[in-house]
Parts: C-alpha cells; structure tokens; sequence
C-alpha cells in the first residue's frame, strides 16, 4: 500500500523558534536555580512570564566540558512548562541513571541546555529504507516504538551521528534492541526542538537571572 511521507511543518517551526525569543534567559535559569537549590544554595529565578504555565514538554541536558553528565525529558506536554523544567532539570541532575547524582562541588563547572519540543509527527513508511529516507538530519528527534521497547534522540544526536543508518541503528540499541532489528510493527515519531544552551547565551546572562536567595 502506498503511504504519503509526513513531515514536520518547517515553516511553522522556524517561526514558532522566531517567537520564542529569549526564552533561553528564563528556562536557563530556573533550571540552575532548581538545582543549586536542592544541592542547599539557595537560587531564585524569574518565573512570572505567562508563558510558563502553559503546557509544555522539554528535555534537559547537563554537559561537563561537553561531556554528557545528565539527559532527562518528556516527550508530551502534561503539566505546565515551569513544572517540566524543574522536575526534569533534577531528574537529570540526580535521577539520571547512567551517573551518580550532581555534586555541589561540580555544578559550577556543569553547563545546562533545555530543549523545548515540538507535537509529535507520526511517520508513515513501508520499510526502514523508505523511513530513513524521510529524515532530516539535524532537524528530526526522533522516537522509535516497539511492542515496549522505547527510546529517542534529540535532534543534537544528529552531530554525533550525523548518518541516517547510523542515528537508527543507535536508537535501536538505545531502546534494547539490535542494531539490525526491523519489524513491520515499527512506529516512529518525530519532532523538532527550540535550544537554549547557557554557552550561546549573551555572557552576562549565562546563569542569570538567578540570585541567591537572602
């Protein structure tokens, strides 16, 4: 059966990054502060712009000199943003388990990305070849399904395995399963990210507008 290839709407993508503006100077920090406050360093951030309580699904990511040390998300929007950020900026301080949980000690030298995601965009294919060949490289996260088996990759993956086979194969593994594996109950997902990392920010707002609490 022929089935119409699906993508994300770039057009609406790029203007929905273009209104997001300098959300990264609010998200950023309020993830620092999150952190710093249950290490007992007390951080206050602004949390009063009205678009936080809306609803919202992110990703937050904690390297140390561009080492992973940290990836927690949510793949679908069900609480307001603020409480996303805050519960997966502890998530992937403490509760990531590939690492033993942030020290106190390491947080300064610790960089913080929130990754804000787009809907969902089911993929329709008819082999794994017809479906590689509707990846955009850089641009697609990616979620593969199957029976239980679950896993994604963000759309920054795409640096470290910037090969369509090669990002697949990967997530396969990710998700517990071979490299090689394909079966006809394969679903697959995509979506796009708005990415505020605090090293692309402007310097004097890479960790503010979070203050010690009195």
């Amino acid at each position: 059966m022929s089935k119409s290839h699906t993508k994300p709407d770039t057009a609406a993508n790029s203007g929905a990054n273009q209104a997001a503006g300098n959300k990264g100077h609010t998200l950023l920090p309020i993830a620092r502060a999150s952190i710093s406050t249950a290490l007992g360093r007390p951080l206050q951030a602004q949390e009063h712009e009205p678009w936080l309580q809306a609803s919202g699904a992110c990703f937050v990511t904690l390297t140390q000199r561009g080492q992973l040390r940290g990836c927690i998300g949510t793949l679908e929007a069900r609480r307001s943003l603020l409480a996303d950020v805050k519960a997966n900026a502890l998530a992937a301080a403490f509760a990531d388990p590939r690492f033993s949980p942030l020290t106190a000690f390491e947080l300064a030298q610790t960089e913080i990305e929130v990754s804000l995601l787009s809907a969902m965009h089911a993929m329709e294919f008819d082999s794994e070849a017809h479906a590689l060949a509707q990846l955009q490289p850089g641009m697609d996260g990616v979620v593969f399904e199957y029976a239980h088996y679950r896993s994604t990759f963000l759309p920054q993956v795409w640096e470290q395995l910037p090969n369509a086979a090669e990002f697949m194969a990967h997530l396969k593994h990710k998700a517990g399963l071979p490299s090689d594996f394909w079966a006809t109950g394969v679903r697959l997902q995509r979506y796009s990210v708005s990415k505020f990392k605090e090293s692309e920010l402007e310097p004097a707002s890479a960790h503010g507008p979070a203050k010690e609490k009195p």
